[in-house]
């Protein structure tokens, strides 16, 4: 066969060529979920921006210079980088695309790259959706963290009409973090800060968020050192003797322990519902609320971990927290045999050839990419509910705490595909079991 030469010769050619365009395609945003993902995990209807803001808190304790001979620490203007994802208008030819840069969590040490990419669905700065507003989302990241660490969730809820602003919380970010301590004391004041800041913002004429954000519907989704603050926000005052509070010196802390005026008086109307991801700080011994304080809580809340969590504790831990919300109608999410990392954006391809850079994002059981997908299921019908008051949401949250293949099925799920799950809840007024 005369052509069997020249197929040979041409072969290497055609074999580039048909994986160029592989090669070439953009990676896919970890706000789009795999094909298994239940049912209320992918995008929604609208298109989606994105925009920068920097926020200044002005006269914050300085508390890494706390002055021990004179007991007392400078004030300072403190600084917070806010990304907003929000409903846009996307014109013909233009693409939602946009990618977020990253320092790589570790240390300088590590084998891996000092920074990574993250690819987004989103259009920097893209019009507004007008003649609407959404309900705001904040959204506050763990120790080290950063503003893009959860673009899996907020992208993907602001695609079903949600404001969503994650906050880079100074002295806790990716390359720049600081001593613990301020991140102890300003995490739930960095978000109480956001939400009146943006609120403020919504009011302005000239402002993009006028006319765009619904004010009066919030909700805070806090991971780790977020969700440490996340309750805090929603009324769990910290105890006395809790390790923060013995931490913090000088009494700056007095402010947001339990039974504390000043702290009652940070309460808004306004705060709907929180979502806490493995939140840190209920564990011994930092044992940072007690009953009191975890009363406190009189919004929906919605808890999300890991049953073998090394770092904020199952039982004594996470688990203590939700159990002890007694005044909120709240549920918890277990991923059966996870650890920690429940809560943010799988690892980026520049982490997978260190252990060090991809145990920070990954877990040693569960395919993150699923992870992140029921999450986005369970946190878009708990937002649904308490925030829009859309009510069919509840029968995918109102589940038996197993789903026992043959007899029962998790609403939304597949067949055969709930596996590894347990969901716990109680009314609000009803003592833990």
């Amino acid at each position: 066969m005369r052509f069997r030469p020249l197929l040979c010769a041409l072969a290497p050619l055609l074999f580039c060529c048909a994986i160029a365009p592989a090669q070439e395609s953009p990676a896919i945003s970890f706000s789009v979920p795999p094909v298994d993902a239940p049912e209320l995990a992918p995008r929604g209807r609208w298109s989606v921006g994105v925009r920068t803001l920097d926020l200044v808190n002005p006269g914050q304790v300085d508390i890494l210079h706390f002055d021990k001979d004179a007991g007392k620490a400078p004030l300072y203007d403190r600084p917070l980088k806010i990304e907003i994802w929000y409903p846009a208008v996307i014109a013909a030819g233009q693409e939602e695309r946009v990618t977020y840069e990253s320092a790589m969590p570790g240390t300088p040490a590590s084998d891996a790259p000092k920074t990574f990419r993250i690819p987004g669905k989103a259009l920097r700065d893209a019009p507004k959706v007008g003649g609407q507003r959404f309900p705001l989302v904040i959204v506050s990241h763990g120790y080290p963290g950063s503003r893009t660490f959860l673009t899996y969730l907020t992208e993907n809820l602001a695609s079903k009409g949600y404001v969503v602003a994650a906050i880079d919380h100074t002295d806790s970010v990716f390359g720049a973090q600081a001593a613990f301590t301020s991140t102890l004391l300003n995490r739930a004041a960095d978000q109480w800060f956001t939400i009146d800041a943006l609120s403020a913002r919504s009011l302005g004429a000239g402002d993009f968020l006028n006319g765009l954000l619904d004010a009066s519907r919030v909700a805070i989704v806090g991971y780790s050192m977020g969700g440490y603050g996340a309750l805090a926000s929603a009324g769990a005052g910290y105890s006395q003797q809790g390790g923060s509070a013995r931490a913090i010196p000088g009494g700056y802390f007095d402010a947001w322990t339990a039974g504390n005026a000043k702290f009652e008086a940070r309460r808004r109307d306004n705060l709907k519902a929180m979502v806490a991801i493995a939140p840190w700080g209920a564990q011994p011994p930092n044992s940072n609320w007690d009953a009191e304080g975890l009363a406190g809580i009189r919004i929906p809340s919605l808890f999300i971990v890991g049953d073998r969590d090394d770092i904020s504790g199952y039982e004594q831990g996470v688990r203590k927290a939700f159990e002890g919300a007694v005044n909120s109608e709240r549920r918890l999410l277990v991923y059966e045999n996870a650890r920690h990392n429940v809560g943010g954006n799988p690892p980026p391809p520049e982490a997978m050839g260190s252990f060090t850079a991809r145990a920070f994002f990954d877990e040693p059981v569960w395919r993150k990419d699923r992870i992140a997908a029921i999450n986005q299921h369970f946190v878009t019908a708990f937002l649904d509910l308490y925030l829009k008051g859309d009510d069919t949401r509840r029968a995918y949250l109102d589940v038996p705490v197993k789903s026992t293949e043959g007899s029962t099925v998790w609403k939304g799920f597949q067949r055969r595909w709930a596996l590894g799950l347990q969901m716990y809840r109680y009314a609000a007024g009803q003592p833990a079991k």
